[in-house]
C-alpha cells in the first residue's frame, strides 16, 4: 500500500494540529523569502508557504534566504488597531502577532512581479477583516497573486470563523 499525501491534505493536517495545542503554547513559524519555489521552478519571487495559518501570539519569522527581498503589510489588509511593518533587505525578520486577522504582506522589490503572501491569524474575531483585506485593489501581477491567493483561501476552506 502507498501512502501519498498532497499539498493540501498537509496545510489541513497543520492547521487541524495548530487549533489542537493549548492557548499558552505560542510558536515560532518560518516564512522563507526566495528567488525560485522550492518545488516549483517557474515561481519567481515568491514567500514559502504563500499562507501560513497561525494562533493568536505565535511569532512569523520572514527568513531571507535569498539575498534582495523583505516583508512589508500592504496597506488596508491588516486587523484594525494593528501597527503596519517593513523590514529591512535581506535580513530576517519576526513579528508576533496578536489580533486575529487576515493579513496582507508583499516584498518591496518584488512587488511589481507579484511577490506577496497572506497571514491568517485565527482566533475571535479573525473575520472582522476578511472583506476589507479581500477588498484591496492592486495593480498589475499583485491584483492577479491576490486573486490566486484568495481563491486557494476559499478552496480550503480558510475564511471560516
Amino acid at each position: 500500500m502507498k501512502f501519498e499525501i498532497n499539498r493540501r491534505q498537509l496545510m489541513l493536517a497543520g492547521a487541524a494540529l495548530m487549533l489542537a495545542r493549548p492557548a499558552f503554547a505560542q510558536s515560532t513559524v518560518d516564512i522563507q523569502m526566495l528567488n525560485k519555489h522550492p518545488e516549483d521552478k517557474k515561481r519567481r519571487m515568491v514567500f514559502d508557504p504563500l499562507i501560513q495559518v497561525v494562533q493568536a501570539g505565535d511569532t512569523v519569522r520572514f527568513v531571507s534566504e535569498d539575498k534582495g527581498h523583505n516583508s512589508e503589510s500592504i496597506e488596508g489588509m491588516l486587523p484594525e488597531g494593528v501597527d503596519t511593518w517593513k523590514s529591512k533587505i535581506s535580513k530576517d525578520f519576526e513579528i508576533t502577532l496578536d489580533v486575529p486577522g487576515f493579513y496582507g504582506y508583499k516584498c518591496t522589490p518584488h512587488a511589481s512581479m507579484g511577490m506577496a503572501g497572506l497571514i491568517i491569524v485565527q482566533g475571535d474575531g479573525m473575520m472582522a477583516n476578511y472583506d476589507a483585506a479581500k477588498g484591496v485593489k492592486h495593480k498589475g501581477r499583485m491584483q492577479k497573486a491576490w486573486d490566486a491567493i484568495w481563491e486557494q483561501v476559499e478552496a480550503e476552506g480558510l475564511a471560516q470563523a
